[in-house]
């Protein structure tokens, strides 16, 4: 008996290893990829493609090694990081559900009851094996499902990394920047605050009017009065920071307390070419995941239409005895075969069929979508890195001529040679280059964190 049981198993096996596959098959749809972006690349930007390891690690293109060990610890400790990791933890573990829903199911029974006399009692065991049959495929298809929610599991923790990377960077030019924006606003202060005590000495020795200590001790107020928002401004960054690597508010308040200069760009990014920035980044190859997961799906659904074949047998005893295992007519055996088919549904099948091919083409525009915003993506972060470096460029040689400016009018002031209001506008129009100098050189690295986010860097396949 127990024979008969392995060869109606095998030849199942055989039936189901061997069955067909219902629904389409799955194919990556073409993509729009030109040659070239149609940005032009300009200084400091080359078509070279990017080497993936230096693409994963691009912040240390910076050479500031606090920002990498502030990157660093924010990969490995915040907690969106982390929950993204369970995320494909538990894709995995579904994938694994569905293929072992391939195989046989197989449970161990045993009862006991009441004998007829007061000295024994009634004892049986058995095995039961219960096997659904995945003629039509409908188990393989959803095993290429699972498998396509994993691959889009592990595309949300690359994206996670890419995000948090580019945050850690940006919160920490953030934090550079309102430093340099303090530091300016005190040089201002003081030399605003010598400009006035000028103006009353002149005053008192009869040489001007009490007009220009008032409107030098009015930009000197104002100028005062700026301080307090922009320290606050410092504090938001230093918690921003903190919470990406997980901490709490203050926690890095010490290790960010001196003022550094924002490190300086590369002399070179590699941009590569849009096929490069398709293949890497993460929103685009979790569409493509989800796009292969919701096709396997129309398989599935067309399986249902079909035939369900299972098989079922079990090997058992009957009364625990002496002779239990010595006598082979107390060991049994059967075995069965079942089919199901649908005969009448309303249209229920027909409907999920159409309902699932409905949800792939939305899965393809979706897919379709994410590419030609990824392309967009990185030729916007072309343009705006290249035109800021040329600001900046251009920023810097105003702001040393408009110092020039401020100390010949203070000195020419003091002895008399031009009046006090060209003193005033020169403090202004340098105070004013100096912030969007500042500025200007905050966001030329803003707009590289954008570029490299662009690109898809910060993961590998390692992470």
């Amino acid at each position: 008996m127990c024979r008969l049981l392995t060869r109606v198993f095998a030849g199942g096996a055989a039936l189901s290893l061997s069955g067909c596959l219902l629904g389409p098959d799955y194919a990556r749809p073409p993509t729009p990829e030109p040659e070239a972006w149609h940005a032009s690349l300009g200084e400091g930007l080359s078509p070279a493609s990017p080497e993936r390891a230096a693409l994963a690690t691009w912040w240390t293109v910076l050479g500031d090694p606090l920002l990498s060990d502030l990157v660093s610890q924010a990969l490995d400790r915040n907690l969106d990081v982390q929950v993204a990791h369970q995320r494909v933890r538990e894709a995995r573990q579904r994938r694994a559900v569905a293929e072992a829903g391939l195989w046989p199911t197989l449970r161990g029974r045993a009862t006991v009851s009441p004998a007829r006399t007061s000295h024994a009692r009634s004892q049986a065991t058995g095995l039961e094996a219960l096997w659904n049959l995945d003629v039509f495929g409908k188990q393989r298809r959803t095993i290429e499902a699972a498998e396509g929610d994993r691959g889009a599991s592990e595309e949300d923790l690359h994206s996670a990394l890419v995000n948090v990377a580019a945050e850690v960077v940006q919160s920490y030019i953030d934090l550079r920047t309102f430093q340099a924006h303090l530091g300016i606003a005190d040089a201002n202060l003081a030399a605003e605050t010598e400009t006035a005590q000028l103006a009353s000495w002149r005053a008192q020795a009869g040489l001007t009017n009490t007009l220009d200590v008032l409107q030098a001790t009015a930009d000197a107020a104002q100028r005062r009065a700026q301080i307090p928002s922009l320290r606050a401004s410092l504090e938001e960054a230093k918690n921003r920071l903190a919470l990406l690597e997980g901490e709490t508010p203050g926690a890095l308040s010490s290790q960010l307390a001196s003022a550094q200069p924002n490190p300086s760009a590369p002399p070179e990014v590699a941009v590569g070419i849009p096929a490069d920035a398709l293949r890497q980044r993460p929103d685009v190859r979790r569409a493509e995941r989800q796009l292969a997961a919701e096709t396997a799906r129309i398989g599935a659904a067309k399986a249902e239409a079909y035939p369900t074949i299972s098989l079922s047998g079990a090997v058992g005893t009957g009364v625990i005895g002496p002779a239990t295992f010595t006598s082979p007519q107390s060991i049994t055996a059967a075995a069965a075969a079942e089919a199901v088919q649908v005969l009448f549904d309303h249209g229920a099948i027909r409907a999920t069929i159409k309902g699932q091919k409905a949800v792939r083409g939305e899965a393809l525009a979706r897919f379709q979508s994410t590419v030609l915003a990824a392309l967009n993506d990185v030729e916007a972060g072309i343009i705006e890195y290249r035109e800021e470096q040329q600001r900046e460029r251009g920023l810097a040689e105003a702001s040393a001529s408009a110092a020039s400016a401020a100390t010949i009018s203070r000195e020419r002031y003091a002895a008399g040679l031009v009046d006090f209001q060209v003193v005033l506008d020169a403090e202004r129009s340098l105070y004013s280059i100096e912030e969007q100098r500042v500025s200007s050189q905050g966001r030329v690295i803003a707009d590289l964190v954008r570029l490299y986010r662009s690109l898809g860097g910060g993961w590998s396949a390692e992470t």
